[in-house]
């Protein structure tokens, strides 16, 4: 019997996020496309008896410790998750537009099913949630039902509808400027809530280049209003785009974190290295983009 797991909670990035409607209850309905990468925050689940969480690492008390924060309230869907003690290391700031709190939850959710012994074998992700309430996970953020795959995908609706996709490998360098972004001032700014989608069908991407190139005609619909409220962005895409071989730079979700994707690690890991040199109180990390399985399709409403 599993009496201690461990999970990663992975940063996500939307590398397109096209802002598509908004329906009558106020939720906005969107088509993005979303990777995670190598940069995680860290989540260990034990069975002791005791229902707790406490928080470490260079973000811990920058999130609430209580029931509010997202890892217990995953958790509280499951009846035994009064036996389990959490620690989360956080590494990922918060509140910064690259799914920190969703991935943290997620990670939370697969603990939990890796201590009561439900299968979540990867290749059959589905099955993940055949054993949970799908309203309730999507009632602990948008981003949440995507992080628990935490495998490249295209998220339409409100979060509800994912496909996952194939993806080439890539590099990527993150850049947040320590700013807040509160997204339900980034929406209300949004001047259009009717865009067009991506194309319907998707393209074999061969390559981080290839991928790059394709972005460049798509779009996050909230970049523009997020400018308006933090300016400071503008300078971290500048920082981006200037940084050898930066194949596109753009903000991810609804801010602050920017990102540019790469060719090779050197180039990612220089980047950020130059970033942190010339914006110390920016935070900066550099990681690998994980590819997908182009035979893992898996699909919810």
């Amino acid at each position: 019997m599993h009496r201690t797991v461990t999970e990663r909670a992975f940063a996500k990035v939307n590398l397109t996020l096209h802002v598509t409607g908004q329906r009558a209850d106020g939720y906005h309905l969107l088509d993005s496309l979303v990777v995670f990468t190598s940069i995680t925050d860290r989540l260990t689940a034990t069975r002791s008896g005791v229902f707790s969480l406490t928080l470490e690492g260079p973000f811990g008390r920058e999130i609430p410790g209580d029931f509010d924060n997202l890892v217990l309230r995953a958790a509280r869907m499951f009846t035994q998750s009064r036996e389990v003690a959490f620690t989360l290391e956080k590494h990922l700031p918060p509140a910064s537009g690259i799914g920190g709190g969703s991935a943290d939850a997620a990670a939370a959710i697969r603990a939990m099913l890796k201590l009561l012994h439900i299968e979540n074998d990867p290749d059959h992700t589905e099955a993940v949630f055949d054993t949970l309430d799908r309203e309730a996970v999507l009632a602990l953020g948008a981003d949440v039902p995507v992080c628990l795959f935490s495998q490249p995908a295209r998220m339409r609706g409100i979060g509800n509808e994912l496909t996952l996709i194939d993806s080439p490998r890539a590099w990527i360098t993150l850049v947040n400027p320590r700013v807040e972004v509160p997204t339900p001032q980034v929406f209300k700014a949004l001047k259009s809530k009717t865009n067009p989608a991506m194309p319907e069908a998707l393209p074999a991407w061969p390559n981080a280049k290839s991928l790059a190139d394709w972005l460049q005609d798509q779009r996050n619909d909230l970049q523009a209003p997020a400018l308006e409220i933090a300016p400071v962005i503008a300078d971290v895409l500048t920082e981006l785009q200037r940084q050898s071989g930066a194949l596109i730079a753009r903000m991810s979700g609804s801010g602050a974190t920017c990102f540019a994707l790469f060719t090779t690690e050197a180039e990612a890991q220089t980047a950020a290295s130059a970033i942190r040199q010339s914006h110390p109180a920016w935070w900066t990390a550099a990681g690998q983009v994980f590819p997908g399985d182009a035979e893992a399709q898996a699909f919810i409403s």
